[in-house]
């Protein structure tokens, strides 16, 4: 019979935090393993000291490096693997001699912890158990005495390790975070903090729960002092009603004019490149103090010192509209960001829709234009858009197809250059197939279509091709459809070009 494995959390420093299973299966264990960097000396080992009974034998598992060099061929992570791979072989043997082997895990097991990788080496082929332990998450949280996150905050947890521009893009990104891993990294980490106008509201505490405990704001740390073994936390907002009853807004990093009237800006960035960005969009975004926007837009965006980002979803357009609407009420200078232009499927319709509620009366709104996915896909063919054209989106979310449907026909029998906004998606497949063969019905088989894909950005792909020849298999959320009407040419250099007077030439059925 083989033994049982057992990754124990032993918690983060205090031995009456470990739990009560946790603390009979440490004193009935046949072998207690634990990890320790270069020097020998395991953290869990000494936590759980009291309880590790004389006759069970000890492995210390040594890491070979942590932070200086190694001579191992593929490096620093495959010195690692090694070890974890011996590490998991010592125990192996004790596992298939039938003892029962606790592995101790500073925290939780499965909570940036080593006992992972020994689990996911030896959990396939012995028994295995995992008695969760308090992290160093809430033990920090418990030493600053204030909650890490709120109502529907988002909390971040991210390793100092990160490079500083990514970690500050994340961290404007997020109400709450946590970062662990600091030692070495903790200059860097700061100064990601202050890019992204978080350094103020950062906490940190060092050895949670044990009596060397320390709690101080970040701006004060001896960067020289810091060990691995310490923790960054940025609370979430309170949001505590005020004497008016209306919700606490989150407070900026540093002091910041308020506007005459509450004002906000809806803004296009282009299609993708930085170069669409008009300057006049630059510039108001390098003067706001809140960003809000889908994820992947404010991803383009430089963080900013003092200057806060709201990410959401891309269903969630009226919670973020008045999202922006409360900010700018309460006085905050704040600008809504769409891709391509706001006006054109974007965020504009969206704010004037929440905007019409009668507390939002005194907030002047502003619609900053920005090149739009039409714009940069004809370009680059050349100008199908040349003439009258129709704009449409194949998107059922927020208008029946029996719309879409009689629309397309409409166009097809005014003999207008159709754009296509959100031809398909990978739940939206049959949209585009019935468009097409809807526009069949009334266009040639060799009616010039250009499809664009990711303008502006990496991958950028630009096809031209026919209504007959075209696969809508080939297409997704990521295109852009244009489809000529009776009076688009081919021109040189598969160009493509709409006439911009109207002609008795029409293409061939």
């Amino acid at each position: 019979m083989t033994g049982h494995l057992y990754g124990v959390g032993v918690g983060p420093g205090d031995p009456e935090l470990i739990t009560l299973r946790a603390a009979r299966l440490i004193q009935n264990a046949d072998v207690v393993a634990y990890h320790s960097g270069t020097a020998g000396r395991s953290i869990a080992r000494t936590i759980a000291d009291s309880l590790i009974s004389e006759k069970a034998i000890e492995e210390l598992l040594i890491y070979p490096v942590t932070t200086g060099p190694t001579d191992h061929p593929l490096g620093y992570y495959g010195a690692v693997d090694d070890f974890y791979d011996e590490s998991a072989e010592r125990l192996a043997k004790h596992l298939d001699a039938g003892r029962h082997v606790v592995v101790l895990a500073e925290g939780d097991p499965l909570f940036y912890s080593s006992y992972m990788y020994l689990h996911d080496r030896l959990s396939a082929r012995f028994p295995s158990e995992i008695v969760p332990g308090v992290t160093s998450l809430t033990a920090a949280a418990t030493a600053l005495r204030k909650p890490l996150a709120r109502h529907e905050d988002i909390l971040t947890v991210l390793p100092g390790t990160l490079p500083v521009s990514e970690l500050a893009r994340r961290l404007a990104d997020t109400e709450a975070a946590a970062i662990m891993k600091l030692g070495r990294t903790f200059a860097g980490v700061r100064e990601a903090l202050r890019q992204a106008g978080r350094l103020s509201d950062a906490l940190y505490v060092e050895r949670a729960t044990t009596g060397e405990q320390r709690v101080m704001p970040v701006i004060d740390v001896d960067a020289g002092a810091v060990p691995y073994f310490s923790m960054i936390v940025v609370p979430g907002r309170d949001r505590r009603l005020d004497s008016a009853g209306r919700s606490a807004m989150p407070r900026l990093a540093t002091a910041v004019d308020q506007v005459e009237e509450p004002r906000l800006f809806v803004v296009g960035l282009g299609p993708g490149a930085d170069s669409w960005m008009t300057p006049q969009v630059s510039a108001v975004l390098a003067e706001v103090d809140h960003v809000v926007g889908y994820g992947p837009y404010l991803d383009r965006l430089p963080v900013r010192p003092n200057q806060q980002r709201h990410a959401s979803g891309n269903t969630v357009e009226a919670e973020r509209a008045r999202y922006a609407l409360d900010l700018a009420l309460a006085g905050q200078r704040v600008a809504v960001v769409s891709g391509g232009d706001a006006g054109i499927f974007g965020m504009a319709s969206a704010v004037f829709e929440a905007a019409e509620d009668d507390r939002y009366a005194e907030v002047k709104i502003t619609v900053l234009p920005g090149v739009t996915a039409a714009q940069a896909v004809a370009a680059r063919a050349g100008a199908p858009l040349g003439g009258d054209y129709a704009v449409l989106s194949l998107s059922d979310r927020l208008k029946p197809w029996s719309v879409i449907e009689r629309r397309l026909r409409a166009v097809a029998e005014a003999d207008l250059v159709l754009a296509i906004y959100n031809p398909a998606s990978r739940s939206r497949r049959e949209q585009i197939v019935r468009t097409r063969e809807l526009l069949l019905e009334l266009r040639a088989l060799d009616t010039p279509v250009v499809v664009g894909r990711d303008m502006g950005r990496e991958g950028e792909d630009l096809m031209v091709t026919t209504l007959g020849a075209l696969d809508p298999e080939d297409i997704d959320m990521s295109c852009l459809l244009i489809i000529g009407s009776s009076q688009t040419r081919l021109g040189h250099g598969a160009t493509v070009w709409t006439s911009r007077s109207h002609t008795a030439k029409s293409h061939g059925r």
